[in-house]
């Protein structure tokens, strides 16, 4: 790590406070250029901490930037990863207050449910679809505190990769009953599809996506505990939502799962 404890932890308290205040902010690295990706997750677990300390507890994990077109662009070779807390958990068609955001983007999920421990390295595809209960279709109301939509990776880390809602529904599908690579998926918006894609958009079969975070945790020391639910990634991009919306996701042999903004 490049930053001291106390840098560290002002930036966790600054990013989580804008997410508290809806309030937006420009990236951190352009006043902390020689941040390294240590002191972007070391933030991200300070401001976890942040929340359970409020009360809040743990409900998951995520995986972000995950088609590999992204990845190139933004010259990694492996997706961001972040946390999930119930106070982000929304129930299947219920509303979300858009005061408390700041410009919230929805994208369709498939999340998994693990009944066994996954640990890295050496996480595979075969491991992770073994260790999976079910999965289940969702969504991820993404809000990134950076003004604009603008950040790099190591402030988008920092960020808890924008997490801010999610909801899951639909049918709980065992793996064994479905190719998760050519699974459809349409996102609709108000009634009118806006979004198509198949389960390979996330790196190409999304257990990889998984799989890379079981990974990613083996080489800080920890390992993904049975029990834990896994958002993958966004299977398609992201669509902008406002006051008003409503929003449905429709993945196939999952049936469907929606909420609305208010």
């Amino acid at each position: 790590m490049t930053l001291n404890d106390a840098v560290l932890q002002q930036l966790a308290l600054h990013l989580d406070s804008c997410q508290q205040q809806a309030r937006d902010t420009v990236k951190i690295t352009d006043q902390y250029p020689d941040m390294d990706w240590e002191d972007a997750y070391e933030i991200q677990d300070r401001i976890l901490k942040l929340h359970l300390n409020r009360g809040a507890r743990l409900a998951g994990l995520k995986c972000g930037l995950t088609s590999h077109a992204k990845m190139k662009q933004m010259g990694v070779t492996e997706p961001v990863f972040g946390f999930l807390v119930d106070t982000f958990a929304v129930a299947p068609g219920d509303a979300v207050d858009t005061r408390a955001l700041i410009h919230p983007k929805v994208e369709p999920e498939i999340v998994f449910v693990l009944k066994r421990e996954l640990r890295g390295p050496g996480c595979h595809i075969g491991a992770v679809l073994a260790a999976t209960d079910f999965v289940m279709a969702g969504i991820e109301v993404i809000d990134s505190r950076y003004r604009d939509f603008k950040f790099d990776l190591k402030s988008v880390i920092a960020d808890n990769t924008s997490a801010a809602r999610f909801v899951v529904g639909g049918r709980a599908c065992p793996v064994e009953q479905i190719d998760l690579r050519t699974c459809g998926v349409v996102l609709e918006k108000n009634g009118q599809p806006v979004t198509f894609g198949a389960g390979a958009a996330v790196l190409g079969h999304p257990a990889a996506a998984v799989a890379a975070l079981a990974n990613h945790l083996g080489r800080r020391g920890s390992s993904i505990p049975a029990g834990t639910m896994i958002l993958s990634g966004g299977v398609t991009e992201a669509v902008t939502v406002a006051p008003g919306d409503h929003v449905q996701l429709r993945v196939q042999d999952m049936g469907a799962v929606g909420l609305r903004f208010v």
